[in-house]
């Protein structure tokens, strides 16, 4: 790709804007709760767009719209945005209430409410684990590798440049820095995507042109052996079990929703978040297929390996963008990758402060304390996962099958534990704290010795195992007295209006798409 100088002007520009912009707005932290939560009082639009920004990054952009390009799977892919709708106003509505009523800084804090400290505890460490080794460590390459395809920036420089710049505001703003970076880099990135769809929309003539050319490729309901993404597990089975721990019990997510200033505003900004996910799959998807269309040739001719639809969307971005606006929607995509990393540093911040230093290692820590401790942890996890990173080029099957696989170890039990906990209170700790360990070993097994099993249904045959596990020892060995949550917050809440009406709207128009691409 042919980078101009006004190009490179306007890609490091916005990188400086989006820095001085977000420790601007986040001011001076004196307290924990200040750069943990932002002081509790983030409005609703400004927790849904950072929502869905901490949501989308490179991988959704290169990935998704890849997988659009791919032959047997097209739209279909779009049914991780549109269930992700559904599982995030189960989240605003039942789920969010809940925390805030509590007034809880991680989701393992839940856990100790629910059932005790060594519940809290195991999710922790599996949570700090998994973003400091998986998550962190994903983005990082796959930013570092973007850089280095279209600026030739050696794969390791990339790697530590763009941990530097999102440990830098992180570690000085706290919350407040990470989700005004996320407003600035999620709006131009909606910005950036809805231009790329109107340019490669109109290089094929229309919508109606583009439907009749792919309606092959339209269709979101897979049949019941497809190797990906079989109806059943679709709708009715494994994909459930990732939405709900990344839209309800992940830290990485959640987080901004328990800054939220009241309920109401936590719910709407999720809602506002699941509005943007259900809308910005067509803005992904698509123009992946329409790429299939216009260079389908090229893009294999140049391709040796089986993952040929990932140059699509950079494809797009070079042949259909004027000179000038390439370095805008790189900026954008750039943009993605932090805050998806500056999102995930300071959850993994948080989790180690308050789950980990302030409970074992000094228990009566003052706020000041805290916070510093929760800079310094900043500094330490960015190291490790720049440190670990390059290690992810080893795994066979690329950056998706190494992040899709190994989440899979942890999902269905805590999943698990937390419905459980929520639902029935005859549930021990001990049933719980079992269930999240032998997550371990039975997804170990499927993926080692059954790996022709798709990858959702594992996740389900696990959750599965796992919920007959607690249902069994539950039943003959159940909790004698009712744990009383200490709700210390909003008791007298009740669901507004306009929550109900605009979740109900979200699920009507999410399965009309649904049917209408069927």
């Amino acid at each position: 790709m042919k980078i101009e100088v006004i190009d490179i002007i306007s890609f490091f520009g916005f990188i400086a804007f989006v820095i001085i912009i977000s420790l601007y707005k986040s001011g001076k932290k004196k307290t924990d709760e200040d750069y943990f939560l932002a002081g509790r009082n983030l409005s609703w639009w400004l927790i849904g767009i950072s929502i869905i920004a901490t949501n989308i990054s490179s991988e959704h952009f290169v990935g998704q719209a890849g997988q659009g390009f791919r032959d047997g799977i097209g739209l279909a892919i779009a049914t991780w945005g549109w269930m992700a709708a559904f599982a995030m106003v189960i989240m605003a509505i039942f789920l969010l209430p809940k925390y805030l009523k509590i007034g809880i800084y991680t989701l393992p804090e839940f856990l100790e409410y629910r059932y005790n400290r060594a519940v809290r505890t195991l999710m922790s460490v599996y949570m700090l684990f998994f973003y400091a080794f998986i998550s962190m460590a994903t983005v990082l390459y796959s930013g570092a590798l973007t850089l280095e395809t279209i600026f030739e920036i050696p794969l390791y420089y990339g790697i530590w440049g763009i941990g530097i710049i999102a440990g830098f505001y992180t570690y000085y703003g706290g919350l407040s820095a990470v989700v005004w970076s996320d407003l600035i880099q999620g709006i131009t990135l909606l910005i950036g995507g809805v231009i790329i769809f109107i340019l490669s929309l109109n290089k094929v003539g229309g919508w109606g042109s583009f439907v009749s050319n792919n309606s092959d490729r339209l269709h979101v309901i897979m049949p019941l052996d497809h190797p990906e993404l079989p109806w059943l597990a679709v709708f009715f089975g494994g994909m459930w079990i990732p939405h709900f721990f990344y839209w309800g019990f992940s830290q990485f997510i959640v987080q901004r929703s328990l800054a939220a200033k009241d309920i109401e505003a936590g719910q709407k900004g999720v809602l506002l978040g699941a509005t943007l996910k259900v809308m910005i799959t067509f803005m992904i998807i698509i123009p992946g297929i329409i790429a299939f269309d216009l260079f389908g040739d090229e893009i294999r001719a140049n391709c040796d390996t089986g993952n040929c639809g990932d140059s699509a969307y950079p494809l797009l971005i070079k042949k259909l963008l004027p000179i000038g606006y390439i370095g805008i929607m790189l900026a954008a995509l750039f943009g993605a990758i932090l805050s998806t990393l500056d999102s995930l540093l300071n959850s993994a911040a948080t989790i180690f402060t308050v789950d980990i230093y302030k409970p074992f290692i000094n228990k009566k820590a003052s706020s000041s304390k805290s916070l510093k401790v929760g800079k310094l942890s900043t500094i330490i996890l960015i190291l490790i996962a720049c440190l670990w990173a390059p290690v992810i080029t080893s795994f066979e099957g690329g950056v998706y099958i190494f992040i899709n696989q190994f989440w899979g170890f942890m999902q269905s039990g805590v999943v698990a534990a937390f419905f459980y906990g929520i639902f029935w209170k005859k549930i021990s700790w001990k049933a719980a704290f079992i269930g999240m360990i032998i997550n371990f070993p039975i997804y170990g097994f499927l993926i080692i010795y059954m790996p022709d099993i798709p990858f959702l249904h594992s996740q389900a045959i696990t959750f599965i195992s796992i919920v007959l596990f607690i249902t069994i020892y539950t039943l003959i060995w159940p909790q004698k007295e009712s744990v009383k949550i200490p709700y210390k917050y909003h008791q007298d809440y009740k669901l507004s209006p306009t929550v109900k009406y605009w979740g109900i709207s979200i699920c009507v128009f999410t399965s009309m798409l649904i049917l209408y691409f069927r």
